[in-house]
């Protein structure tokens, strides 16, 4: 009898394989790491993972959005971070043998590929080039999240700057246009950069009529970064 999910497997595997981290490592060490991975289709605002769960895999976006949270000892939902297609979460809490310390919630329909932890850690631990790569990745948000804190008693337009830099750099495609990304609701950019919601509103109208962003229903496009960069200084 055949199995049904196979051709959702399969191309679960023939996606995932062209996720960032995995290229240019050897294709047999991919295809071991691969083999068991499975797609999983999620509506909008749906809970991939919750802070204290175990790490029973690793997850890889297909297509979509997702949302790391968490919250302040007030209470208060905190974005940590938006993650689009080709980026991985929930890596941590398998290497660490700890609970997962955030949440995990779609911002839109997403795709997305569920590797076993043992064949992400046993890569790790067969591949020294998956491990660097995995330590840059760790940098790069690292180096995300200081630059964020700094700016933190900065006035509101280098806060909003910040922020469509900060998804820029993580989820920016190029075009014609200029460096487009998804145009979140404005809650999010406001738990992103700690400012209220009316406060963001008013920054991206005034970037708007300087022409420094251009807005549809969907994207959200940066005419010039060098640009919005000079706001910060």
């Amino acid at each position: 009898m055949e199995d049904r999910f196979a051709p959702r497997d399969v191309a679960a595997n023939l996606s995932i394989r062209l996720a960032p981290f995995f290229q240019g490592l050897p294709e047999e060490a991919v295809d071991r790491a691969t083999a068991n991975v499975v797609m999983r289709n999620h509506p909008a605002n749906q809970v991939i993972l919750l802070e204290n769960d175990w790490g029973s895999s690793v997850y890889f976006i297909l297509s979509g959005w997702v949302k790391i949270r968490t919250y302040n000892l007030d209470g208060k939902e905190v974005t940590l971070n938006i993650l689009g297609k080709g980026e991985l979460f929930g890596e941590m809490a398998p290497l660490d043998e700890v609970p997962r310390s955030t949440d995990v919630i779609t911002l839109a329909p997403t795709v997305i590929g569920n590797m076993p932890a043992q064949d992400f850690v046993r890569l790790l631990n067969t591949e020294p080039q998956s491990g660097i790569r995995l330590a840059k990745l760790m940098a790069r948000r690292l180096r995300q999240v200081n630059r964020r804190l700094r700016l933190r008693e900065s006035d509101s337009v280098s806060r909003v700057a910040d922020i469509l830099l900060f998804l820029a750099d993580g989820q920016g495609k190029i075009s014609q246009q200029g460096t487009e990304i998804p145009n979140l609701p404005h809650r999010e950019l406001s738990s992103l950069s700690g400012l209220a919601r009316e406060t963001v509103t008013r920054v991206l109208s005034k970037l708007e009529k300087k022409g420094l962003i251009t807005r549809d229903r969907e994207t959200l496009c940066i005419s010039d970064p060098h640009a919005l960069e000079r706001l910060m200084l």
